[in-house]
């Protein structure tokens, strides 16, 4: 009966799930969760701990006077969407609306700090102002950066070798917006095997534009970016991974403000997501 297990120098018999543990390590040597070897080795996430999740929205609309950046219209809608998919999503969802750039700091690193064995994955929507680089608490901006960092493999253990998403609908008060009458505003911007993986690795950061670019935000509906994402996860979540529903997210967005911008006179405006991934597998959110 040794086909599936193997006998120990002490005469012990060993299953192989347990023979197949890998002892995983960041680039900088510090332990982080075991995998089996299958585990390690395949092409997909495991997506089978006992929980989907931690979700968090920060949803800032109102701004301090001395930003400059004005009320965010819409921005209401779009949180609402996204907390109904990321509850059809099964995850646990922590949203909070205008925090200031020290409370957004806060509450992320927060989250990052809580045991999340557990749990498959985390996701964060972060929905105000921005440009390249940072994003705007109610007060100032923060780098979004600072944001992520409690998050990497050396920091946060228990979320190491698992997907965590980060989707942003953050651009600059915008330079010209539409009348009520379009309802649309524009936006710039066994036998241990010791394996290293970076701790950069298993991050996925979506943002709603390309740096310099323009983001439309729907006074009724929301920004086409989250109405986009909405739409295209809750049809095909079953059946495709997260990186294919993201690239039918970037043709319709795109698509989509070709055909309206038209009607608006903005032909030479266009608007399309922008995605940095570091994913070392596919995402699945399947049942």
């Amino acid at each position: 009966m040794a086909s599936m297990d193997q006998i120990d120098a002490g005469g012990n018999i060993n299953s192989r799930v347990e023979q197949d543990k890998l002892k995983l390590q960041d680039k900088a040597g510090h332990s982080l969760p075991n995998l089996t070897e299958k585990e390690f080795r395949s092409d997909v996430y495991k997506m089978n701990y006992p929980k989907r999740g931690v979700a968090v929205i920060i949803n800032n609309r109102s701004f301090n006077s001395r930003t400059n950046m004005g009320e965010r219209a819409g921005t209401d809608v779009d949180a609402e969407s996204m907390h109904r998919l990321l509850n059809i999503l099964g995850f646990e969802i922590i949203q909070r609306n205008n925090l200031t750039a020290e409370e957004m700091r806060l509450i992320l690193q927060t989250v990052a700090a809580q045991d999340h064995t557990d749990n498959s994955c985390f996701v964060c929507i972060i929905l105000t102002h921005g440009d390249e680089g940072y994003v705007f608490g109610t007060d100032r901006e923060v780098l979004f950066d600072d944001l992520v960092a409690p998050f990497k493999g050396n920091k946060c253990k228990s979320l190491a070798s698992k997907p965590k998403i980060f989707l942003v609908q953050a651009c600059k008060e915008p330079e010209f917006q539409e009348e009520a009458d379009t309802g649309m505003e524009v936006e710039s911007e066994g036998e241990t095997i010791v394996q290293k993986i970076p701790t950069e690795a298993d991050f996925l950061v979506v943002y709603s534009i390309v740096p310099g670019s323009l983001s439309w935000r729907n006074k009724g509906n929301g920004s086409w970016f989250i109405q986009a994402i909405a739409e295209i996860f809750e049809k095909n979540y079953q059946t495709l991974d997260v990186m294919t529903m993201m690239t039918r997210v970037i043709k319709k967005v795109a698509k989509d403000f070709e055909q309206n911008a038209k009607t608006l006179f903005l032909e030479r405006k266009r608007q399309i997501p922008c995605i940095t991934s570091m994913l070392t597998k596919d995402v699945y959110f399947k049942s």
